[in-house]
């Protein structure tokens, strides 16, 4: 037997695709418009949101015995800002040009309804392991969304990826822009990344149109 048993695998996979957490559920669409104009920042503030969820379910998870039902929502909410706080500090320490073009978004990971909404249905009513597994699915589909809407923003808005320019100099006119490539700048306004993010839902639930049933 595996690592992990089929009903495990799916607390990983589900969430990439047919119960994805912006796609499906419409959670999360604020950092994923506010700061996917770069891949680099959309990779930086997935892997955040999944260092915050995974430990957070797991934190959640061993306290849900003890933790009483009408305080439940102020110990989540204690423990996602004691967690977000120290992602805010390594990002600070580790890379903080990036920490400034993130800035307030970092923190308002303290609201992401995909975090309470994991801590509420899920942590409090699983153990450890599986609910680390549902962090890690939940904010691994999470950050599959920024990091596609960033790609295709970062590349048609300013002809780069992570800073490195791919369709030439748009200077020099060479690559793409000595055919007559103009960079689009709506790519890189906040309501360009509402439709990338529509085109992609189209796209899921053209594929599965079970989803449209289910949801």
């Amino acid at each position: 037997m595996g690592l992990l048993s089929k009903k495990d695998s799916k607390l990983i996979l589900d969430p990439l695709a047919d119960n994805n957490p912006i796609t499906i559920q419409v959670l999360g669409i604020c950092s994923a418009l506010a700061i996917t104009a770069e891949l680099k920042a959309s990779i930086v503030m997935g892997l955040s949101v999944m260092a915050v969820l995974a430990i957070g379910n797991v934190v959640i998870s061993l306290m849900r015995n003890i933790i009483p039902s009408k305080i439940r929502i102020i110990v989540q909410l204690v423990v996602v800002a004691a967690l977000v706080i120290i992602v805010d500090l390594v990002l600070k320490a580790y890379s903080y040009q990036l920490s400034k073009t993130l800035s307030v978004f970092v923190g308002l990971i303290i609201t992401n309804c995909i975090i309470m909404g994991r801590f509420e249905a899920f942590a409090l009513a699983n153990g450890p392991w599986r609910s680390f597994l549902d962090g890690i699915g939940n904010a691994a589909g999470y950050a599959l969304i920024l990091v596609i809407v960033g790609f295709f923003r970062e590349l048609l808005g300013s002809g780069t990826l992570l800073g490195f320019k791919v369709l030439g100099d748009p200077i020099e006119k060479k690559g793409l822009y000595a055919l007559g490539y103009e960079n689009n700048g709506f790519m890189l306004l906040s309501p360009m990344a509402l439709i990338v993010v529509g085109i992609i839902i189209w796209v899921q639930r053209s594929r599965n149109k079970a989803l449209i049933e289910d949801h």
